[in-house]
């Protein structure tokens, strides 16, 4: 095989790796109020959340692939050093917060990873201002939405039942439940598995086997697809327990209302394709819930070593992805 076609094979499955560890390490976002109200076992909910993924194409268009793909830095810049650059920084900033059950970005780990690599090997000539400044607004802002409308959902919830008896009321929920997370886990599979899409894209154009106007072949929406549903399937353990029992407490009303509000972020964002965070935006939603309580039925220090995790996304994994442009530039 010929050398060029070798090394591009290789950027494909290490890009499909990454897009695997997504689901690996964000499975938590659409499974933990499954499996922490007792909707679903821990292995039905997987394959429940993983079918959910895997057809996310379905319903979605290919905004932020075009987004990651040309948005973040420039397609000019773009080459094999820097995509391995770009994916290295980012899956070993994903294994690190696995290890420690850290519930931090993929998706902004990639954004970093870009950025860190294309800086590598271009200067900071080579980011793209607007989108960056796009993906960095909603770093702020989908946490916020999400814990703001979960909170709305969460208070219109408590006051319109009020007066009824928990029990077959928190049972109904545990029903609706089935909806709730399958429209989360929808968006999570449309916002997520278009980021490696448009990476791959934008290495197939970098190295001539796709020309014109940016576009993403359909092998490869069907490939993350799939690596990001089998990659859920697996499930991250160590980050379930953190987002489902760490956090606050949550009974089937209180996951309906998260998933819920996390489903109408990531719908909204997808659409005007923005690559959110899906795990930020869970996480406030979660947030949200428990403030609907109360203040002290969030564990606040839980919550901070969150936020750090999320402040440091970004600039470790461009850190480690400028490394991983250095190495990859000797042999590619």
């Amino acid at each position: 095989m010929d050398h060029a076609i070798l090394i591009m094979a290789l950027l494909v499955v290490v890009a499909l790796i990454f897009d695997f560890m997504n689901g690996f390490h964000d499975a938590a976002n659409s499974i933990a109020l499954m499996v922490s109200t007792r909707l679903l076992t821990p292995q039905a909910a997987v394959a429940w959340a993983a079918f959910f993924n895997l057809i996310a194409f379905l319903f979605f268009g290919l905004h932020v692939a075009d987004t990651v793909g040309k948005g973040i830095i420039s397609k000019d810049v773009i080459d094999n050093a820097v995509i391995f650059g770009a994916l290295s920084g980012a899956i070993t900033w994903n294994v690190i917060t696995w290890w420690f059950g850290i519930p931090s970005s993929s998706s902004h780990a990639l954004v970093g990873g870009l950025v860190g690599a294309g800086v590598a090997k271009a200067g900071t000539g080579s980011i793209v201002a607007a989108g960056l400044t796009k993906t960095s607004v909603a770093i702020i802002l989908s946490p916020l939405f999400g814990m703001l409308l979960a909170l709305t959902l969460m208070v219109i919830t408590l006051w319109a039942f009020e007066k009824a008896s928990p029990y077959p009321t928190e049972r109904r929920f545990n029903k609706l439940q089935f909806i709730s997370s399958s429209l989360y886990s929808l968006g999570h599979g449309g916002n997520d598995a278009q980021k490696t899409m448009g990476i791959i894209a934008v290495l197939l154009y970098a190295n001539g086997y796709l020309q014109g106007d940016f576009h993403v072949p359909f092998w490869v929406v069907i490939s993350c697809q799939v690596a990001m549903g089998l990659g859920t399937l697996f499930g991250g353990w160590r980050i379930v327990r953190t987002m489902g029992m760490g956090i606050t407490r949550i009974r089937p009303s209180g996951g309906f209302c998260a998933q819920t509000s996390g489903a109408i972020a990531l719908f909204s964002a997808t659409a005007l394709g923005i690559p959110v965070s899906t795990t930020h935006t869970i996480t406030g939603a979660i947030i949200g819930v428990g403030l609907s309580r109360r203040m002290s039925a969030v564990r606040w220090g839980l919550a901070s070593r969150i936020v750090w995790a999320w402040v440091l996304t970004i600039p470790c994994a461009g850190l480690m992805a400028a490394a991983g442009y250095h190495l990859g530039r000797t042999f590619m």
